[in-house]
């Protein structure tokens, strides 16, 4: 590999930083705080935050790349993102005590793709707006959705490994690694294909073509899985990946009995689904146009987490019905004591704060504190982790994060059994 040699310098000094981070104790305390939540034991609230504005965080030119080769860059932001967030804003954040391989790994898909107009307040932010061109419009478009095609580039899967393995040997481990988690939202999809106020007026006006797409949408996501089984291309997930659009997969119900190193299932794995625009659809369409579909999917999981931004505390008798569910996740619409009497200690809580105040034009950290100590002494006695996500702006202002995740920790303590 003719990796210039000042690349090559900066790439190992930033592996050594890793290196430190992740020999920390503090990971394997986190570790197993992670554990006992997925195990449904009393432990205090977790705290993690993802998907960030980080074209608004470079501060002091932490993030800043300073490698030419364009390989060595992308390298270059993975760990300088994931040291960044060590330093300014953990929570119970774990690292990786290796880097890993993924394997390249070809999914031809649904056939289709959103086909969209875009509108920007920021041209450095990839948070848009967007206007669908809708592309199922009668029942003969549902033929568009596809069975996908997958495969596995071993030969490409080993170049890569070799290349890492050069780069930061003696410094950190490097481990291929496939597919730890996926991401099984037909919904996301579906509005994009038929535009969102029409798809909510055809559950209505035309429900047989509705489940019809819905099934297409399982079938062609069972059928990338069944590829993914007999091509080995899964790999253990019950470690520090994230599942759903929840915290980490720690748990020790996973991998299943009888579970080979060699060949991982999915039920060794967790599994996950969300309707999110059914947020103000009844339980019974939920039931009808969604989750029902989604119980052959979720069925072939080890443990699977249901929900992400939408209120579910009016539906958890719906979501009962989901084999082996472990995790549920609400966000701050909810009435979070309903959500803790439906709860109790039977499933874990992911619970999505309110990001707005972030995005203010004076930052009120009080409006979030009491938001938290609100949510937390209703569902005291729950099992919760607090997962702040869908972070548009801080506006430019990176110490906001860094002291919602102080305050936030704090407060978890204050929630210790």
């Amino acid at each position: 590999m003719n990796l210039p040699a000042a690349d090559r310098q900066i790439l190992r000094e930033l592996a050594r930083h890793y290196a430190e981070a992740a020999a920390d104790p503090v990971n394997v305390e986190r570790a197993g705080l992670w554990r006992r939540l997925n195990d449904l034991e009393p432990v205090r609230p977790l705290v993690w935050i993802n998907e960030e504005p980080w074209n608004e965080l470079n501060t002091d030119d932490e993030l800043t790349l300073r490698c030419a080769d364009p390989w060595a860059r992308g390298q270059e932001w993975g760990l300088r993102a994931r040291l960044y967030q060590w330093r300014h804003y953990p929570g119970d954040m774990v690292l990786d005590d290796h880097l890993a391989c993924p394997m390249v790994i070809h999914n031809s898909g649904y056939g289709l793709g959103e086909q969209v107009d875009i509108a920007r307040t920021d041209p450095t932010s990839g948070v848009v707006s967007r206007h669908f061109h809708r592309q199922i419009v009668e029942p003969a478009d549902l033929a568009k959705i596809k069975m996908p095609i997958v495969s596995h580039d071993a030969e490409a899967t080993q170049a890569n490994f070799e290349r890492l393995s050069e780069v930061y040997d003696g410094l950190l481990p490097v481990k291929i690694t496939g597919l730890k988690h996926i991401w099984y939202t037909p919904w996301d999809e579906l509005i994009r294909w038929w535009g969102v106020q029409e798809a909510m007026m055809d559950l209505v006006d035309r429900p047989d073509m509705v489940n019809e797409a819905v099934a297409r949408c399982a079938a062609s996501m069972n059928c990338g899985l069944d590829q993914m089984v007999a091509q080995n291309l899964l790999s253990p997930g019950a470690d520090n990946t994230r599942v759903g659009s929840g915290g980490y997969g720690y748990c020790s119900d996973l991998p299943a009995a009888g579970f080979d190193p060699q060949h991982c299932r999915p039920s060794d794995n967790w599994g996950c689904s969300n309707a999110q625009i059914f947020s103000e659809v009844s339980a019974a369409m939920h039931w009808e146009f969604a989750l029902r579909h989604d119980i052959d999917w979720l069925a072939r999981w080890g443990l699977n987490y249901y929900g992400c931004c939408e209120p579910l505390d009016r539906k958890i008798e719906i979501l009962r019905r989901i084999p082996r569910l472990r995790k549920i996740s609400m966000n701050f619409k909810i009435d979070p004591e309903r959500a803790a009497d439906a709860l109790g200690s039977d499933f874990a809580f992911s619970y999505k704060p309110n990001p707005a105040p972030l995005a203010e034009d004076h930052w009120r950290p009080e409006i979030c504190q009491e938001e938290l100590r609100r949510v937390l002494e209703r569902t005291r006695g729950c099992r919760v982790e607090i997962i702040l996500k869908d972070i548009s702006t801080v506006r430019y202002e990176p110490r906001r994060l860094w002291q919602w995740a102080a305050l936030a920790s704090e407060i978890a303590q204050e929630f210790a059994p």
